[in-house]
This record gives C-alpha cells, sequence and structure tokens, in this order.
C-alpha cells in the first residue's frame, strides 16, 4: 500500500501540473481518492445484510479504506450496521460521526457527497434512483443485483450506465459467478466451443424461502412494505428477479446473448398470508433465443420441498454442468469428461469482485463496466414475470418497452404505495389470463 501511495501522490500532482486543475487527466479516475488524503473513502447506501457485509469485503481487500458515511431508511438498520462495522473494524478506519449518518428516502444523495466509492445494497426498487445520482456524482460503484424491478427502471439503469462508461466511472454488479472461478473457467471452454453450439439448458433456484417480517403496531404501510420488503414487487421484482436472476444471468452468459421471448406459468400454492404481500411463490419459464435456443428456467419457495440451484447446458458435442459451490463440468455425449474444475481453494467470489474493484481504483485503472449486462439480466428476469403474471408470451422487445412503473407516486413515510391490502389484510395479486402487465 505504501507503494500504490507514493505512485498516486505522484501520479496525481503530476495531472495537476498537466492540466492546471481546470479538468481530469484522461488516466485519473473520476472520484478516485480526494486530495490530501491517502484512503479511499466509501459509503454505503442502504445498511441491511447485504450492505454491512460488502462494507466488511471492502475492508477484507487490504487496501487502504475508510468508512466515512452510510445512509439508510431505517436509523435502527443504519445504527446496527455501524455497530458490527465499528466492532470489526475498528474507528481508525470506521470514520462516521452523527452528521454522516443519513437517514430516510434521500439520505443517499448526501452520504455519496464525500466517497470515492459507493456501495448501493439497498432493495431494488431503490437502485435506478441511487445508481444514477452515483454516476451524477462521478463516483466508482459497487452496486447489488438485481438493478431494478420493472422495465421503466431498467431502461434509467441502461441510460446511467452508458453516462458511466463515458466517463469511465468503473462499475461492479453483484452477479458474483462472473468473478467465480468454476464459472469462468467453464464458460469460457464453453465459448471456445469444447461442447459445441449451445442447443437448450435448464437455470434452476429451487429452495425453501426467505424470511418474513410481520406487521407491528403503528406502522404506516410504507413502513411495513420496506422492512417486509421481499413480498412487494415494487422493492424486490418478485424472487424470479430478486434470486433467480444469478442462473438467469449465467444462461445469456453462456449464450453471450439475451431471449427473445418468454413464456410460462406461476401461482401462489404454499404462500398465502398476509405477510406474504403479492410475490409468486413459484414460476416456471421457457426462455427462447434468438438462434432457437430454448432454456428451461425454474424457481420456487416451498418449504420441505427439494432444493436445487444451479444450470445445465446442452451442446451439440457435450454437455456442462455448474452450480456456485464450485463445481464446473463438460462432458461428452456420451458421458466422457472433458473438464473437471478443481474447486479446492477456489477464492469466495463474493470478495474477489470487492478485491478487483478496489485494486482498480487504487491503480487508477477503468476495468469494469457491469452495469449494462446486469441490467439485461435483470430485463431477462423481470420478463419472465411478465410471462407467468400475464399468462402469456412477451417478447423482448414488449418487456423492455413496458410502461407499467411499480414505484410509489412518492415517497414518505405517510405515502400509499400502489399495492395495498383489502379490508382482511390480504394483497392482490397477479392472476394469470387476467393480469396486465404491459
Amino acid at each position: 500500500m505504501k507503494e500504490n501511495n507514493n505512485e498516486r501522490r505522484s501520479f496525481i500532482k503530476t495531472s495537476a501540473l498537466i492540466t492546471g486543475g481546470a479538468m481530469l487527466s484522461p488516466f485519473t479516475l473520476p472520484g478516485a481518492y480526494a486530495a490530501g488524503d491517502d484512503a479511499i473513502k466509501i459509503a454505503v447506501i442502504g445498511c441491511g445484510g447485504r450492505g454491512t457485509g460488502a462494507v466488511f469485503q471492502a475492508f477484507e481487500t487490504g487496501q487502504n479504506i475508510k468508512l466515512v458515511a452510510m445512509a439508510d431508511a431505517f436509523r435502527d438498520r443504519l445504527d446496527q450496521s455501524h455497530e458490527r462495522i465499528l466492532k470489526k473494524y475498528g474507528k481508525d478506519k470506521v470514520v462516521v460521526p452523527e452528521e454522516k449518518k443519513f437517514v430516510g428516502f434521500d439520505g443517499y444523495k448526501e452520504a455519496m457527497k464525500d466517497a470515492d466509492v459507493v456501495i448501493i445494497a439497498t432493495p431494488p426498487g431503490f437502485r435506478p434512483d441511487h445508481f444514477e445520482e452515483a454516476v451524477r456524482l462521478e463516483k466508482q460503484i459497487f452496486m447489488e443485483k438485481p438493478v431494478a424491478t420493472d422495465a421503466v427502471g431498467i431502461r434509467r439503469i441502461l441510460a446511467a450506465a452508458k453516462t458511466a462508461k463515458a466517463k469511465k466511472l468503473n462499475v461492479v454488479v453483484g452477479l458474483q459467478r462472473h468473478y467465480q472461478d468454476n464459472y469462468i473457467q467453464t464458460i469460457d471452454r464453453i465459448h471456445n466451443g469444447q461442447i459445441g453450439d449451445i442447443i437448450g439448458g435448464q437455470v434452476f433456484w429451487n429452495d425453501g424461502g426467505v424470511w418474513v417480517r410481520e406487521r407491528q403496531p403503528g406502522q404506516t404501510e410504507m413502513e411495513y412494505q420496506m422492512r417486509n420488503w421481499y413480498y412487494f414487487n415494487w422493492l424486490c421484482g418478485d424472487h424470479i428477479t430478486e434470486q433467480h436472476v444469478h442462473n438467469l444471468d449465467v444462461a445469456n452468459w453462456v449464450k453471450n446473448s439475451y431471449p427473445i421471448k418468454a413464456e410460462g406459468t406461476g401461482g401462489r400454492t404454499v404462500r398465502r398470508g398476509k405477510d406474504n404481500g403479492e410475490i409468486f411463490d413459484h414460476h416456471v419459464v421457457l426462455f427462447t433465443y434468438e438462434d432457437g435456443t430454448v432454456i428451461h428456467s425454474e424457481c420456487r419457495h416451498f418449504p420441505g420441498a427439494h432444493n436445487r440451484v444451479d444450470e445445465s447446458f446442452q451442446g451439440t458435442k457435450g454437455k456442462a454442468y455448474m452450480n456456485a459451490g464450485h463445481v464446473g463440468k463438460l462432458t461428452d455425449l456420451k458421458g466422457n469428461s472433458l473438464y473437471d474444475h478443481d474447486g479446492a481453494g477456489n477464492a469466495n467470489p463474493y470478495q474477489v469482485e470487492h478485491d478487483k474493484l478496489f485494486d482498480a481504483v487504487v491503480k487508477g485503472e477503468y476495468k469494469f463496466a457491469d452495469a449494462e449486462n446486469a441490467a439485461k439480466s435483470t430485463m431477462t428476469s423481470i420478463l419472465g414475470r411478465y410471462a407467468t403474471y400475464s399468462g402469456k408470451p412477451v417478447t423482448w422487445e414488449e418487456g423492455i418497452n413496458a410502461n407499467i412503473n411499480l414505484k410509489p407516486e412518492r415517497l414518505a413515510w405517510d405515502a400509499m404505495p400502489k399495492v395495498l391490502p383489502n379490508e382482511d389484510g390480504f394483497y392482490p395479486h397477479a392472476i394469470p389470463g387476467q393480469t396486465k402487465v404491459i
């Protein structure tokens, strides 16, 4: 780090002499370091478990980093996160005075100002707002997946991604399989033709589901939905988007393209409670690609049922299998092994994505532009949801141009979301064959 810091000081001094302070050197990353301080300053937007974990991973890169600002809609979540981070890394690294703790819907705007790198880990429905602001302020960015919950948000992310590229802002998105060695090595071999042309595939995220947060006395409807955000589409996008985006992203990566059509089915078989909001508990979708390849996609939340989270593909000369447990296998059509990835000692991809981002920031390099792919893979999941909710085939063009905006008209604790419970406390949900999604 000492060598890197000396290089950085020399680089910035030289750049200032060249530019006279009037503009950035073409080789200087916008937002990289505040003058007179060797530390990379980070701000975290969204202080839940994922945001807190991302801060841990930033510190574990071994770079000279300081947390200087935090923002969350809820004070208790911010305080819990701050306590955990401070306890682990100490006051020399966690420099967040009271005036740099921002609570509420707009706190992110202030929290980002002092940072060199912004960590965006709020519920997905807020990502377009937060990403746009980070790009406007010319920050280096780590953003969790998925990146939006409807096509309106996707179009905003794509526009901001284009601006981020023009400004040479590093953007890493938490589709961490792109930073996981077994996926990198196996898919590289697929792209090199080892199993021929991909003609089919199956991707799964089947498990027992996630947490539920019950309504508490005195909560407004807005607070309740935000506390229980996984069950409301304006915040989560349904589990086909919030979770299954990982597997769909792998399918797009393997195909090196995005689907042109989705059709499928879904519903609520076991998830029927008042605290289960509006989302489905299962989606089964067929995604068709331009060359005619059909990928079978399945995700469900059935407690006690068989779990499966993995990806399989069939080629003209062989087959592929991958999962997040560092497995990557290629076989020929007779089952003979062509490649069997050795996962022993493989690095944690959640850590690798931060290692690579902060290494680029320290070196003043522009290397990562994940937002466009993340937006299109997120749109793939939304396309699947459009198909299962409507019960009708939906093309990519129909989906990406949809104008139904899930976001509330106003963000305030006394404002009303667009989906509200009936007099018995149950929320309306999509009915295939009746629900309009486009």
